[in-house]
């Protein structure tokens, strides 16, 4: 009953809203993140400081943003939008920005780029899209490779070292033989992910056993099933369901007494025992709201920068959630981690509102943030000999599939 009160509510407030003016000088945008989760915000949070660096909102907008609100601004118009992890939603807040003929989307997640591109992909003039968290942009359809894509389409693919996270479950127990994995199958980053944990996993001989959800309601069950299977660890891939129940997750496995790992480092705010995997989701929202700025500024023609890949590898340890567990943590494993939470404190100024160390841009005068920021995007600029090598590519792996 309540997910259905919140999702009439958010379907009167798309449709509540006034259209905001169009000013041919002044452009307007739609921020649209699927779910609520402290990932979300980070890549939002980063988005928004690239603009407030280059003055399209001061200080008195950007708190209307802050606080999940729309804008209609001084220099920028910008519709603020949430799903809440419901897919109808997704589909309507993304025609609502379409019919308000949005000059740019910033989309943050895989499932509402999605919708958005194939919204728009036979559109004779659509809005840019710029994405960030989003994991698989080929496997999902987004993109068939960095430079063959929507002319429209950019943005940023965090890449998750699924090995280097797993290998850190041997770190912290070297015997460990069975591991458990919960798989989303409507949602491909989680199918996907599943895929490369389970091929990394068995890399290093272990042994894994797999359940199943379709809402988060059964995440208590696939939970006790896997501990039935004799799992020694939980390990997930990422999903819309993982995102909201990591919390669950955590007091699911601290009645059966095994870790929880999770595959970002915030996760270890969210409940997980161990969180090892990509440690720069604001980072991810900066590249967006750069990409954003340059097209907007026209710097860059969108359709000639490729999707970006961002590596970055950070461990966070929560103890609270070891002592809860009855887990021990090895001393060797402390010493790797980028932050530990010990008493609902991080040691390295990490917060849960924002979990990362680094959460600010560095300060700097806007020229040379525009030539720093520019000589950045021209690394991603797409050369007729790369279109041409990631063609053949495409053409090799269709050819393999038809043999």
């Amino acid at each position: 009953m309540v997910q259905r009160l919140m999702l009439l509510i958010a379907m009167l407030a798309l449709i509540a809203v006034p259209a905001m003016a169009q000013d041919d000088e002044k452009p307007t945008i739609a921020m649209m993140n699927f779910g609520y989760s402290a990932g979300q915000t980070l890549a939002t949070k980063g988005a928004f400081d690239v603009l407030q660096a280059y003055g399209y909102f001061n200080e008195e907008e950007r708190a209307v943003l802050d606080e999940g609100d729309d804008l209609v601004g001084e220099n920028i118009n910008v519709l603020w939008r949430n799903a809440g992890s419901d897919t109808p939603t997704a589909n309507l807040m993304v025609e609502d920005a379409l019919d308000r003929g949005v000059d740019a989307m910033l989309i943050v997640t895989t499932q509402v780029t999605q919708i958005a591109v194939n919204a728009t992909r036979d559109l004779e003039d659509p809005p840019a899209i710029m994405f960030s968290l989003v994991g698989s942009p080929y496997f999902a359809g987004i993109a068939d490779a960095p430079c063959i894509k929507p002319s429209h389409v950019g943005g940023s693919q965090y890449h998750l070292p699924y090995a280097e996270s797993v290998a850190v479950m041997q770190l912290w127990n070297p015997d460990i033989q069975v591991i458990g994995i919960i798989v989303a199958p409507g949602e491909p980053i989680s199918v996907s992910g599943a895929r490369s944990l389970q091929r990394a996993a068995e890399n290093l001989g272990m042994t894994v056993e797999i359940a199943t959800v379709v809402t988060l309601s059964d995440l208590n069950l696939a939970t006790e099933a896997l501990v039935n299977r004799g799992v020694e660890a939980l390990i997930n891939p990422i999903s819309s369901i993982i995102l909201s129940g990591t919390s669950l997750l955590s007091t699911l496995t601290a009645e059966y007494g095994i870790p929880l790992f999770g595959i970002f480092p915030y996760h270890a705010y969210n409940g997980a025992t161990v969180a090892a995997g990509f440690n720069n989701v604001y980072g991810e929202g900066v590249i967006q709201g750069r990409m954003l700025v340059a097209h907007m500024n026209g710097d860059i023609d969108i359709s000639e920068i490729s999707i970006n890949r961002t590596e970055d590898f950070g461990i966070a340890i929560n103890l609270d959630s070891a002592k809860e567990q009855g887990v021990e943590i090895p001393e060797s494993l402390l010493a790797m981690a980028d932050f530990v939470i010990e008493d609902g404190v991080s040691s390295a100024g990490a917060t849960r509102e924002l979990p990362e160390v680094v959460t600010t841009l560095p300060d700097m005068p806007i020229e040379e943030r525009r030539a720093a920021d520019l000589a950045i995007l021209e690394t991603l600029r797409c050369t007729p000999e790369m279109i041409a090598e990631q063609r053949a590519e495409i053409e090799d792996t269709w050819a393999e599939e038809d043999d």
